[in-house]
């Protein structure tokens, strides 16, 4: 019998998006990307079992960005290349093929993702015997994968992914305000 295990499922598209786009309104710096190896790592300690992160990448246009798939695989990634027609989403179809086949197998699932097309999958992933969990920064998490009952990890906060502090605005609860952040 094998070790129940977390299977973690990176939309790396759409956390670089989510960063360039609605965060900093320009591409990303390495800095200011996460760092992978955390997001396994934190998974592994909070739940407390072997990981398998998967990284999915959009390969549509015949080449393979090499040294970050080297890197993914140093980090013990199992990159996911794929490729398809233009006007197909290759990445969320991956992760949807991939989300409704862990139906079948007795493991747990962290999504790295904001975006809604997964909802309808992760609300199937409910219904097992499974733990199922969500790692986003939080205020630009989809209104239907954040209404389910999912785990849900800020990727700054509670998984510490990034190197330097992200320029985010959000709500703070009044016991965890620092006003030492502020004064910086």
């Amino acid at each position: 019998m094998t070790e129940r295990r977390t299977y973690v499922l990176v939309d790396g598209e759409n956390i670089d998006a989510t960063l360039g786009n609605s965060l900093l309104g320009r591409r990303p710096t390495p800095e200011e990307r996460p760092r992978w190896e955390r997001v396994t790592a934190f998974a592994e300690e909070q739940w407390g079992q072997p990981v398998t992160g998967l990284f999915f990448l959009n390969a549509s246009n015949g080449h393979l960005p090499a040294s970050f798939v080297q890197a993914l695989l140093a980090l013990d990634y199992r990159p996911v290349p794929l490729a398809g027609r233009a006007d197909e989403k290759v990445v969320d179809i991956g992760i949807q093929r991939t989300l409704d086949a862990l139906l079948s197998r007795d493991a747990d699932v962290m999504l790295v993702s904001h975006d809604s097309d997964f909802a309808p999958h992760v609300q199937r992933l409910l219904t097992g015997p499974r733990r199922v969990g969500l790692m986003a920064l939080r205020e630009y998490t989809s209104t239907h994968l954040s209404a389910l009952d999912v785990e849900l990890y800020d990727l700054e906060d509670d998984v510490a992914a990034f190197n330097v502090p992200l320029p985010r605005v959000r709500i703070i609860d009044l016991d965890a305000f620092d006003p030492e952040t502020f004064l910086r």
